[in-house]
C-alpha cells in the first residue's frame, strides 16, 4: 500500500473541501501568500464580466488547511480537484512544504497561481481589486460570498486577515452604492 496524500487549500478549500479526507489540520505554507489575483470567468464572474478568485503569489506565508488522503481514495480526490480548480486552467499543481497545526512538516499537492495565463490579474490595488469583485457573479455565485466566506471562515480559524477584511468592507461600500 502507497503513502497517503496531502492537500493544501488556502479559499474555498478551507471550508468547503468535497473529498473524503481522513485528518484536517490548519497549515501554513511560507514563501507564498493568498490573493485575489485571477480574473474568474467560470465559478465568480463572466467572460463579460471578470470576478476575482483567490490564488497564491510569492511571498510572505499563507494559513489554510491540509487535508491527508487515503491513498486508495486519491485518483478520485484528484480527478476531483482538478476539475474543481481547473476549468479554466488558471493555476499549476505543485507539490509544496506546509507545517501542519500539531508540528509535522509534510508534502502537500495545492495550485499556485500561473502568472503566465491570460486570467492573471497580477497585484492589485484594493482599490482595484475591490471594483473587480464588487457586482460579479459566476456560476458559484457573487463574488462578494465568497470574499465573506473567505473572511468569516478565516475568521473561525482565528486567522484575522486585516487586508482581506478591509477589502470586503470596500466591496461592502461599492455593492451599496457609496
Amino acid at each position: 500500500m502507497g503513502a497517503d496524500h496531502w492537500v493544501f487549500g488556502y479559499g474555498s478549500l478551507m471550508w468547503r473541501p468535497g473529498f473524503a479526507f481522513l485528518d484536517r489540520q490548519a497549515a501554513v505554507l511560507h514563501g507564498h501568500r493568498r490573493a485575489f489575483c485571477i480574473h474568474s470567468v467560470h465559478h465568480r464572474g463572466t467572460y463579460e464580466r471578470p470576478g476575482l478568485v483567490l490564488g497564491l503569489i510569492a511571498g510572505g506565508s499563507v494559513r489554510g488547511a491540509a487535508y491527508q488522503v487515503a491513498d486508495r481514495d486519491w485518483p478520485a480526490v484528484h480527478a476531483y480537484l482538478l476539475e474543481r480548480e481547473q476549468p479554466t486552467e488558471t493555476y499549476v499543481e505543485r507539490k509544496v512544504r506546509v507545517r501542519l497545526k500539531d508540528g509535522r512538516a509534510v508534502e502537500a499537492v495545492t495550485f499556485l497561481s500561473d502568472r503566465g495565463h491570460r486570467q492573471w490579474a497580477g497585484a492589485l490595488t484594493l482599490e482595484d481589486q475591490a471594483r473587480r469583485i464588487a457586482g460579479a457573479t459566476g456560476l458559484s455565485g457573487r463574488n462578494i460570498d465568497y470574499l465573506r466566506d473567505l473572511v468569516q471562515h478565516l475568521a473561525d480559524e482565528g486567522v484575522h486577515d486585516r487586508g482581506m477584511a478591509a477589502l470586503l468592507a470596500r466591496v461592502e461600500q461599492l455593492e451599496a452604492g457609496a
